[in-house]
């Protein structure tokens, strides 16, 4: 009999949820973590790390949908830290530099799936 043994650095099972759905012309992504979406893997790390690695798998999936970064309209950011909302900022503003960024919320959360430090979601246009 063999065993299948999967690596403490993934996830247990796949998601039970779509990565994103459009209609009507906008794409709505589920929260995104610092997994990446194609291996399930997990990329646990300080908040800046997980910042950076939660917006490019966001960035990877809007992608995949015909959508960008850039058409972002609104964003909602879960941090377990808010004592550490400069260091987030300074990762978010790397990936929307502007002139036109998205709407944000930021909601400080006791605690996240997997133990992430920071979780994301964008309502974006096609």
């Amino acid at each position: 009999m063999t065993s299948h043994h999967r690596s403490p650095h993934q996830l247990e099972h796949g998601p039970i949820f779509s990565w994103h759905r459009d209609h009507n012309g906008f794409i709505f992504t589920s929260g995104h973590a610092a997994v990446d979406v194609e291996t399930l893997g997990i990329t646990l790390g300080d908040l800046v790390a997980e910042t950076h690695a939660t917006l490019t798998n966001l960035r990877r999936t809007l992608e995949k949908a015909g959508s960008s970064l850039e058409k972002v309209l609104k964003i909602t950011a879960f941090i377990t830290d808010m004592g550490q909302f400069a260091a987030f900022n300074k990762v978010y503003g790397k990936f929307f530099p502007g002139p036109q960024i998205p709407a944000r919320t930021c909601i400080e959360v006791a605690r996240l799936p997997f133990n992430f430090k920071v979780e994301i979601e964008a309502i974006a246009h096609l």
